[in-house]
């Protein structure tokens, strides 16, 4: 793509070999901000939430191995803020470019596991509702694991075009930056259309889809009661959609640049991505510092009696699994009440029924 500076309606065209996100000064101060706090309560929050089910959680459960993994991948993510920070602040990079693919990768793979993760709790949530009975053998923790070795097999898989567009070159100001290069246009569409596809389309539509057939269900039954669990990952859901769909929305702005032909339209996306990409992505980093604050507000209930361990509390009480098995073994309870009810019944109603039969047989005795 050659470089060029088209000037169009008082509006200067940068082409992507050209600019870079790190020029706008407004933009990388608000994203060095964001970041900076994102670290400062994401890092240790998620630490705190691994070291809580590792070492104060007395049973592991499939809620509590899906958060344990969302954890980790937050966790990893908090771990690179530092890098994009010093990126942000001196507007240029200065690590190596095998820094500039590897942080890069690490950061869409992480992306990438946190949103399936969560759309892997949203199904774990269906199977509990619609078949209670059959989601311990559905989702056995063999099956569990298993099926998490996959899905982190699956992201670092998708998140290989990172590694490959990724490059350390020479901006505008001649200073280093690390940004996607693009030899054409149709590599942009590749490359964000699967970001958007993997990461947003997919793992929501199953989401969604989830529960509309969860709420039809509740719907259905004779108690609308909402679990706590079901509020916990709502509230997951909700915030990760909320915090990453600005990302998704500069994805979709950039793969429609690379659609136009050239002209003013083309010049306007390029300028509002180019200024909008650090701001977006940083709000996105967002998303994996809020769970552990959504945890704490979840489970304060249990600092009193717990102390640290209410997080592990927590994670084991919402455990969908258990409830289950609570839900069966206080309907299994019910019937065996009824079954001892039945019981006394017929043995009270025995006494009376020998005593009528005698009763009864007295007066033949007599008459004879």
């Amino acid at each position: 793509m050659a470089q060029s500076n088209i000037s169009l309606s008082n509006v200067t065209f940068i082409s992507p070999t050209d600019g870079s996100i790190v020029q706008d000064k407004i933009a990388t101060t608000v994203g060095a901000l964001i970041l900076s706090l994102v670290f400062v309560l994401g890092f240790p929050g998620n630490l705190f939430v691994v070291w809580s089910i590792l070492a104060r959680a007395r049973k592991h459960n499939v809620t509590t191995l899906l958060i344990l993994n969302l954890a980790f991948a937050d966790g990893s993510l908090m771990a690179l803020t530092p890098f994009f920070v010093v990126y942000l602040v001196m507007k240029k990079w200065v690590f190596e470019n095998v820094m500039c693919k590897l942080l890069f990768y690490l950061c869409l793979a992480n992306m990438y596991a946190s949103i399936h993760l969560i759309m892997l709790m949203s199904i774990y949530r269906l199977v509990a509702v619609l078949w209670p009975r059959r989601v311990s053998l559905i989702t056995s923790r063999k099956i569990v694991l298993r099926l998490l070795a996959v899905v982190w097999v699956l992201v670092m898989i998708a998140s290989i075009p990172a590694i490959i567009f990724r490059e350390v070159k020479k901006s505008e100001g001649a200073s280093l930056v690390c940004e996607p290069v693009h030899e054409k246009d149709s590599y942009v569409i590749l490359q964000y259309t699967l970001e958007l596809v993997l990461g947003f389309l997919i793992p929501y539509s199953v989401i969604l889809v989830s529960y509309i057939c969860i709420l039809r269900r509740i719907r259905n039954t004779k108690f609308h009661r909402r679990t706590r669990s079901e509020k916990l990952i709502l509230a997951i859901v909700l915030t990760f959609c909320l915090l990453w769909l600005p990302y998704h929305i500069i994805n979709m702005v950039q793969v429609t640049w690379a659609w136009c032909p050239q002209g003013k339209v083309k010049t306007v996306l390029n300028l509002i991505w180019h200024k909008s990409r650090a701001v977006t992505s940083s709000i996105a980093f967002i998303s994996s510092c809020v769970n552990p604050v959504l945890y704490f507000f979840a489970g304060k209930s249990y600092i009193r009696r717990e102390g640290l361990a209410f997080m592990a509390r927590l994670f084991e009480g919402a455990g969908l699994d258990s409830a289950s098995r609570k839900s069966r073994q206080n309907s299994q309870n019910s019937r065996d009440k009824y079954k001892d009810a039945d019981a006394v019944m017929l043995k009270d109603k025995d006494p009376d029924s020998a005593s009528n039969s005698t009763s009864n047989a007295k007066p033949v005795k007599n008459g004879k």
